[in-house]
């Protein structure tokens, strides 16, 4: 562009914003007897380079009541005042602007550094009221989110009195998970908490309930892992999703993972049917496990990881992970004191009639599992009901009340629903778990 026509669009701009200018003060002179002036500042005052000097903003695209001026008679610089993006601008050079490396970055995985003192940080400013969040810096976003809102519970509100028998059971996870995190200072050296239990037994027997109770009774943020999370279809994902688990973890420590159904990913290694991902998750929860150990002499007790393992198939399970599950424990199928306190823990909630007796109804129900049980109660809660709908229409179904519903279970519906429901686990599955914890069981 020639010279004479920079001048001439100079000459225009110093021209609208003398405009501005005079509709400015005119707006201002409605709202105070003061006057009010813009800044001095010329446009030849800092219009060096014309082509990287903004138009002013027309005052007619500004609302009057965004028109705010303070009544000392100080105009405060605007954001989007010439003088201050003139300024901004000034500050990168000559119209250029600022480099990215000016500004703080959120993520730079090649750097230790930043992703160390952005963890630090994480954890510093977490106070006891807020809950700390997972630094996913060198990790994937999308991975670290499936673990966040699929698995880390911190409050599984499961308590020991939630659970019937299993007296054995109990007093075992205490000294192997519980008290370690109670007494800290006593369980070092050779006396240093397990690895990792590993909870055997037939289906339906309390053991992802005893899991949860140990999260609640030590305080841990607890990891609730199963074969499909730690599954995926792209090469080299499960393996990641693995080493993740044990990082958060750690982070979040003191912390609880419990691996159920263990035997469906961590199989015998070296079998026909073996796939090569396969392999390579078993390898790396493997490593990841090793890595994990109890508190020592140097090491903080408050960030034990503690793993918890259940599968009603121990037999399949790989021999190394077998070692790193250096505590074995057997969750048998409920007695007759444990079959009354869960026949009573699954009817609080129901109106039960005075004829019910229910050590006799225990009695009635040898090697029934724990779940048996709860199904008995339901199907048993459930007669009354479907008495009373019986022969009804729809309409006269929707009409019914909750007070003509609400009738007391009778030992004849106990005695119906035991004719109906056989138990679930047979004489053979129990022999051959208790053959195996002969073998290999570490009580």
């Amino acid at each position: 562009m020639p010279f004479h026509c920079w001048i001439q669009v100079r000459q225009e701009l110093v021209e609208e914003y003398e405009q501005v200018r005079s509709i400015v003060n005119t707006l201002e002179s409605f709202k105070t007897d003061k006057p009010v002036d813009l800044p001095s500042t010329r446009p030849e005052d800092y219009m060096r380079d014309p082509a990287v000097w903004p138009p002013p903003t027309p005052a007619e695209h500004r609302p009057p009541a965004q028109v705010k001026r303070p009544a000392t008679g100080v105009k405060p610089q605007r954001k989007d005042s010439p003088g201050m993006q003139h300024q901004h601008r000034g500050a990168a050079g000559k119209g250029q602007p600022s480099s990215k490396s000016d500004r703080p970055t959120g993520r730079d995985p090649r750097n230790p550094k930043v992703k160390e003192e952005k963890g630090k940080n994480a954890q510093e400013g977490a106070t006891e009221g807020e809950l700390k969040k997972f630094d996913d810096t060198g990790y994937d976003s999308d991975l670290v989110n499936v673990l966040e809102r699929d698995i880390v519970s911190r409050n599984p509100n499961v308590h020991w009195n939630d659970i019937a028998d299993l007296e054995d059971a109990k007093k075992l996870l205490r000294e192997a998970v519980v008290l370690p995190m109670w007494m800290p200072d006593f369980f070092r050296g050779i006396r240093r908490p397990w690895k990792g239990v590993l909870m055997v037994g037939p289906p339906g027997t309390g053991k992802t309930m005893l899991a949860k109770a140990v999260a609640t009774e030590c305080g841990t943020t607890f990891f609730n892992i199963s074969s499909s999370t730690l599954t995926s279809k792209y090469r080299g994902e499960s393996e990641k999703l693995v080493r993740l688990l044990f990082e958060m973890a750690r982070f979040y420590a003191p912390t609880t993972i419990f691996i159920d159904e263990i035997d469906s990913i961590c199989g015998r290694r070296g079998t026909s049917d073996e796939h090569e991902a396969s392999r390579r998750v078993k390898s790396e929860l493997l490593v990841q496990m090793d890595g994990v150990g109890g508190a020592t002499e140097n090491d903080d007790p408050s960030k034990m990881v503690m793993v918890l393992a259940a599968t009603n198939f121990p037999w399949d399970i790989d021999e190394a992970l077998r070692r790193r599950l250096e505590k074995r424990i057997y969750i048998p199928l409920p007695t007759v004191k444990g079959r009354v306190d869960l026949l009573r823990i699954s009817l609080r909630e129901v109106e039960v009639s005075p004829d019910v007796d229910l050590a006799v109804i225990a009695e009635k129900m040898e090697d029934y599992s724990g779940a048996d049980i709860t199904n008995i109660c339901r199907d048993a809660s459930m007669m009354a009901m479907r008495r009373r709908i019986q022969g009804l229409s729809p309409e006269e179904i929707r009409a019914l009340s909750k007070d003509e519903l609400q009738m007391p279970v009778t030992m004849e519906d106990f005695e119906i629903a035991l004719r109906k429901i056989s138990k679930s686990v047979s004489a053979a599955d129990l022999k051959k778990y208790e053959a195996w914890m002969n073998e290999f069981g570490s009580v």
